[in-house]
């Protein structure tokens, strides 16, 4: 399953933003996923589910915060709507997917003891 293999490499990440912290309890995990990063929220929540036990995170909850794609035209940078043409309305012509197709890690909320 591709989402365990992702819900992995997020707890690595989680790991990596919390290792000054030696003694930190990870209570909230925030995620942006992109309408076309090729995740099924669902497999992801219980890969997260099971992965952050196996990691040391049993309390760690999961957001996920949705993000629509968008296309950007590369000569007027106009941004195209869902279901316009992938063609630029205003000056014909060519747009790129600008937002949402990505997985990124946008917050990590911990519980740190005594400083």
């Amino acid at each position: 399953m591709h989402e365990l293999s992702l819900s992995e490499a997020l707890f690595d990440q989680i790991d990596l933003a919390i290792s000054a912290h030696a003694k930190a309890v990870v209570r909230l995990v925030r995620v942006r996923v992109g309408e076309l990063a090729g995740l099924e929220p669902e497999l992801f929540r219980t890969a997260f589910e099971v992965t952050r036990s196996d990691r040391g995170h049993a309390g760690a909850e999961l957001e996920l915060v949705y993000e629509a794609a968008v296309w950007t035209c590369v000569d007027c940078q106009a941004e195209l709507v869902r279901g316009e043409e992938l063609r630029c309305t205003v000056c014909g012509g060519q747009p790129r997917l600008s937002k949402g197709a990505d997985l990124i890690l946008e917050r990590v909320e911990m519980e740190v003891p005594d400083v």
